[in-house]
């Protein structure tokens, strides 16, 4: 089971209003994200997704796949390792994630730490998005 992919996304639609809210609630307005005639003449030729934006959507994703599918009574963020943004998302563009089971411990009466590297795919790229080995803590 560990090394297998447990789990392929639909893709989903970065838009540059989700981006806007997430802009407002994080309080990180950099035109990159907010201001699209200005980033449109910028380097990366228009509006882009925030990195964190990005990870925050991995929980979403990854209530899609097998380990994470409502088998246990909750489970808690725990912490990230080896997180990068290799490629910006561009708003409009579509992602998906691709999930590989890491690693599962057990961390006592009933909890197991479960690692699960989550590659966010940009359609039509050569390069991920992000890729990020995310920790969770399952209480069965």
């Amino acid at each position: 089971m560990l090394g297998r992919e447990i789990g392929l996304s639909d893709w989903f639609t970065v838009t540059q209003e989700r981006i806007d809210a997430f802009a407002g609630a994080t309080e990180d307005r950099q035109w990159i994200h907010v201001d699209p005639e200005r980033a449109a003449r910028g380097p990366l030729g228009g509006t882009v997704a925030h990195g964190f934006l990005l990870l925050s959507l991995v929980p979403f994703f990854n209530f899609e796949n097998e380990v994470f599918s409502g088998r246990f009574r909750m489970a808690v963020n725990y912490g990230l390792d080896r997180v990068r943004f290799p490629h910006a998302v561009r708003a409009g563009s579509r992602v998906r994630n691709r999930a590989v089971l890491k690693k599962i411990e057990k961390r006592g009466f009933r909890k197991v730490l479960v690692a699960v590297e989550n590659t966010m795919e940009i359609e039509g790229a050569d390069k991920p998005a992000m890729v990020a080995e995310v920790l969770a803590l399952i209480y069965l």
